[in-house]
């Protein structure tokens, strides 16, 4: 007999005279003469009810069963009498396929705490929240893919391992084949050589200089992969390891970017909405209660746009001013707190803060007429801040090469970029999001450990 998921059985149209169901038990209850068993097998949040008459065959196998425990049930699906579900299996045989030892399996009927949840996060998935979590972000790739296709957009896999540094900082993960005593042994200007590629290589940051060459060929495309930072940030939203979404598109300009940002943002939130409502459900009650109104108030409203000037004479003459940790000042990268002041307080939705000064962005920014900003923009959105950063690229040769120098940037290293400017050089733009982020607002969880499945952070390698 074929096994029917849960999700499938609890939403059935009718009763169903043999159905084989399998999953892992999530508690279990003996009365006399039966026994109750609560299965799920990770296809949705809901478990599915089993009884289970008492016969000496099936009591000794019942006796061996205990929460956590892997299960088949063989039975009739019928009409529950109990509230709060349409069905139930009135099981006819029962088999353990896998124990799970009473004294020592770490997830009981209870709570457990989040960071308890981190230390055994390969076992974290079968808890209810984290099942809703992982069952959502299964959902939103899905969603990224079908919101870009559906825009005509190409998805481009771009290298994991790069010569290049996207954003001129240097917080790179070195990837290197030589063991360490070779490396000990070798110059440092010389360890390049010595390596599987002739030169030194890394963990890429960003797929966006990649991208870019295929936008420019394809018209428009995207990359949708995981990316790195070897930033030493121990924080609720940094992590050396995350996931990020970079489109970039051909003859777009500023103003092209920040409306498919928008646009996205709306989409995916009502994708989610529409198509993980139980799952939903339960960051709404328990984890922010104030989720579905914070979702709704973005899905609903335009986004606000403002320069990052406009931005710093706001945050210096608002009433909080004298309380901020950090003071704002304009040369200054936004500060979280900052950011939150201006989604959650002032504007009270979405913000897009645009035309960045030149001094704190990278090379690849498209210099205004100004000479002093760049068509940079950042989307902010309540309780996360930074939620996509982005701009126009620059499509200049001359311009383009005096910033990579003015960054003491080699311009030999990116030859290869600057042959798109070389040859039929066009405007384009492009931005990235980070797509722990996203979940992050969509869930409420303020912690990325808690959105991605095995979370890199310093001096955490486990799993």
């Amino acid at each position: 007999m074929k096994r029917t998921c849960i999700k499938d059985a609890l939403n059935a149209e009718s009763s169903v005279s043999e159905i084989l169901i399998k999953g892992w038990v999530r508690t279990k209850r003996d009365s006399k003469g039966f026994s109750f068993l609560e299965i799920n097998d990770g296809s949705c949040i809901k478990n599915i009810q089993a009884i289970i008459d008492h016969t000496p065959e099936i009591v000794a196998v019942l006796e061996k069963i205990n929460t956590g425990a892997s299960v088949s049930v063989t039975g009739e699906l019928i009409e529950s009498p109990g509230k709060g579900q349409k069905w139930e299996v009135r099981g006819k045989t029962v088999e353990m396929l896998g124990a799970a030892d009473a004294e020592t399996f770490p997830l009981q009927k209870k709570r457990h705490s989040d960071e308890f949840l981190r230390t055994i996060a390969h076992l974290r998935p079968r808890t209810n929240k984290f099942g809703a979590m992982f069952r959502i972000r299964a959902e939103l790739s899905y969603a990224i893919h079908k919101f870009y296709r559906d825009k005509g957009f190409f998805y481009v896999h771009t290298p994991i391992i790069t010569g290049s540094d996207c954003e001129g900082a240097g917080e790179m993960f070195r990837v290197t084949s030589l063991d360490h005593e070779t490396l000990s042994k070798t110059k440092k200007e010389e360890q390049g050589a010595r390596d599987f590629f002739g030169q030194e290589s890394h963990l890429t940051v960003s797929g966006q200089l990649s991208a870019e060459m295929y936008a420019l060929s394809l018209g428009n495309v995207y990359t949708f992969g995981p990316t790195f930072r070897a930033e030493k940030s121990n924080t609720p939203r940094h992590a050396a390891e995350f996931w990020m979404i970079e489109p970039e598109m051909a003859f777009a300009d500023l103003d092209d970017n920040m409306d498919l940002s928008e646009e996205m943002v709306k989409y995916l939130i009502a994708h989610i909405l529409e198509n993980c409502a139980d799952d939903m459900e339960l960051f709404a009650k328990f984890v922010d209660k104030t989720l579905m109104d914070t979702l709704k108030n973005i899905s609903e409203n335009s986004f606000e746009r403002i320069t990052y000037t406009d931005a710093i004479e706001l945050l210096q003459r608002c009433k909080k001013a004298s309380k901020f940790e950090y003071k704002p000042e304009y040369g200054l990268d936004l500060q979280t707190e900052h950011e939150r002041y201006l989604t959650e307080m002032h504007f009270k939705k979405p913000v897009i803060v645009y035309d960045y000064p030149v001094e704190i962005k990278p090379f690849y920014m498209r210099l205004n007429d100004d000479g002093k900003t760049v068509a940079a923009m950042d989307l902010l959105v309540p309780r996360i801040g930074e939620l996509v950063g982005g701009s126009q690229r620059e499509e200049r040769l001359d311009v383009l090469e005096r910033r990579i120098t003015d960054m003491g940037m080699d311009t030999e290293d990116y030859w290869w970029y600057l042959d798109s400017r070389r040859f039929g050089t066009a405007p384009h733009a492009g931005f990235g999001m980070g797509f722990e982020r996203m979940l992050m607002l969509l869930t409420g969880v303020t912690n990325i450990r808690d959105v991605i499945p095995f979370p890199r952070t310093p001096k955490s390698l486990e799993f």
